[in-house]
């Protein structure tokens, strides 16, 4: 299986949503036409990523990137708004793959840290660990800010 992790495009909006209603039982039908809808105008906005893992041209897993800016934390703060995988291919790295770009985009675009909801599966939560993310409260949270020491 070779991955690739690049931005979504329009045309993979249909597939995407597919995937959101099938790892995720709690869509539904509404709310995932609803979700389609956002998807389309996340594409265009500056502040959102959209982001999807193929292999080939199946859509194995999506994910969004949300931006705002934080007082408490002293600038923009990255939140995992959407992370979803074909049932069955968790284990392939999909997720480890989502979440290293997530890092990625959100180091690019001037975030201090990049927050999620702690996964309810305890192998989940490994994986959000292994990449550095920490539970904090409700949230899992990963700094982004690199010490003083690892610059220059």
């Amino acid at each position: 299986m070779e991955l690739q992790v690049r931005e979504a495009r329009l045309t993979d909006i249909d597939r995407i949503v597919g995937l959101m209603g099938r790892s995720d039982s709690r869509w539904s039908l509404d709310k995932l036409n609803d979700a389609a809808d956002v998807l389309r105008q996340m594409i265009y906005l500056p502040n959102a990523s959209l982001i999807v893992c193929l292999d080939g041209r199946m859509v194995l897993g999506a994910c969004v990137l949300a931006l705002r800016p934080s007082v408490a934390a002293t600038g923009l703060v990255g939140m995992v708004d959407l992370l979803a995988v074909e049932p069955g291919h968790e284990l392939d790295g999909v997720v480890d793959a989502l979440l290293r770009e997530l890092m990625r985009q959100a180091r690019n675009k001037g975030c201090v840290a990049l927050e999620g909801n702690v996964p309810e599966e305890p192998a989940d939560l490994a994986r959000w660990e292994s990449v550095g993310f920490t539970e904090s409260g409700p949230q899992m949270r990963l700094p982004l800010v690199r010490s003083a020491a690892a610059i220059w």
